[in-house]
């Protein structure tokens, strides 16, 4: 099958304290070019102050048909500059990219649309650009709309929409008119939890129709829900392109060396290795039925004596929700003090969460500063042993029994 993307030793570079030219006169420009030779001699030999920097080198993937594929990267690292080139925003310095199909792209707020013209107008104007005819667009109006949630602002130029009211419009144009290849970047963070949740319901839905989905997001939860391959950028550069569990998993072990390389002397003392559940059978696993009781076995390795050592850990959901977390030092434990060697660090926990996938984060400090980190790429499962009789939208995260009793009032 062949790939719907193609990106073959694609670079970017930029120049830093480059201006822009202002616009002038032809007297003016006529000035600047005969001071040019001047100017020159006092920068001493024609070495500019400018300096250039590669937002991108030499990357090269494949994307097939149909597939979702998370982007991430620290700040920096270039994910926005590859989208924008893939969005024909940004022309690359060197390289090529290769598109079979139609570009649906949400990049920047207010990217594509034009701030004079209304919500209407730029609906109209945005399906135009991805070379739709105006009876195809009217086909999707209401839809878009609707989920856009702006019907009484149709008429109201988009440069009165707040921050939010723009992504929402601008992610149902890009999700509607039916590309080939839609392309979402972190703007999502804009908008509010629900309509977070909707983007990503929407995308998951077009992807499940066959189209392609490019994803750059800092919230891990959602590549990893939402993904089935992953790529991770730094400092301009491919580190990796594989399954999206693989890719989170290398994505957290560079972070956790970043740490080191911050604080170099406190992570030399002691490092989270593993964590594993112990359910109440007495299996090891990273899974256990709701409500039931179980030992979160964490293993560390310490070089030196540590003192004040506190543990924590949190239990979120697939939106990154926070639903348990508990620390060592709140539930009457204190602080461990651990000599130079392997430890392993225990905690009972009831877990009446629903049935479905959940993230562990763990962290550990030394004397009140946290010295390691990370956001494990095992997904703790719950398994569901209790069916219930409520439809599921009426559930709550949490899985908790209650007892209900009943008396005649006299």
């Amino acid at each position: 099958m062949k790939p719907i993307i193609h990106v073959e030793n694609l670079s970017k570079q930029y120049t830093i304290g480059a201006k822009a030219e202002p616009y002038s006169t032809l007297r003016e420009s006529l000035v600047r070019a005969a001071r040019k030779p001047i100017d020159r001699i006092r920068r001493g030999g024609g070495k500019s102050a400018d300096s250039q920097f590669w937002a991108l080198k030499d990357v090269s993937f494949d994307v097939m048909p149909g597939e979702v594929v998370g982007i991430i990267g620290r700040n920096g690292a270039g994910k926005s500059t590859l989208l924008k080139i893939l969005s024909r925003i940004t022309e690359p310095t060197s390289g090529k990219v290769e598109l079979y199909g139609r570009v649906g792209s949400l990049l920047e707020v207010g990217t594509g649309f034009h701030p004079e013209l209304t919500g209407r107008e730029n609906i109209f104007l945005n399906g135009a650009i991805l070379g739709m005819r105006r009876e195809e667009i009217a086909k999707k109006f209401d839809e878009i709309v609707d989920f856009a949630e702006i019907e009484g602002f149709l008429d109201t130029p988009v440069k009165r929409y707040s921050s939010g009211m723009y992504v929402r419009l601008a992610f149902a144009v890009a999700a509607h008119m039916e590309p080939e290849i839609l392309i979402v970047d972190e703007v999502l963070a804009v908008g509010d939890v629900q309509f977070q949740k909707k983007c990503l319901g929407k995308m998951k839905d077009v992807s499940e129709h066959g189209r392609t989905v490019l994803f750059v997001s800092h919230n891990l939860p959602a590549v990893r829900q939402l993904c089935s391959s992953g790529l991770l950028l730094d400092s301009g550069r491919m580190i990796i392109r594989d399954d999206v569990g693989s890719v989170l998993e290398r994505y957290q072990y560079r972070e956790n060396s970043d740490v080191a390389q911050r604080d170099p002397i406190e992570n030399q003392k002691l490092t989270l290795t593993s964590w594993v559940l112990v359910r109440s059978d007495g299996e090891r696993s990273y899974s256990c039925n709701t409500k039931e009781t179980v030992t979160f076995e964490m293993e560390v390795v310490t070089n030196k004596l540590c003192t004040e050592v506190e543990l924590g850990f949190v239990i979120r959901n697939d939106q990154d929700e926070i639903l348990l977390s508990g620390n060592s030092r709140d539930f009457g434990k204190g602080y461990f003090n651990l000599a130079e060697g392997k430890h392993l660090l225990s905690v009972d926990v009831r877990l009446p969460l629903r049935s479905g996938k959940y993230v562990v984060d763990l962290a550990i400090a030394v004397e009140g500063e946290i010295v390691d980190h990370w956001v494990s790429t095992k997904l703790l499962t719950i398994l569901d042993d209790y069916a219930g009789v409520l439809e599921p939208k009426w559930r709550g995260q949490v899985n908790e029994s209650f007892e209900f009793s009943h008396e005649t009032i006299p």
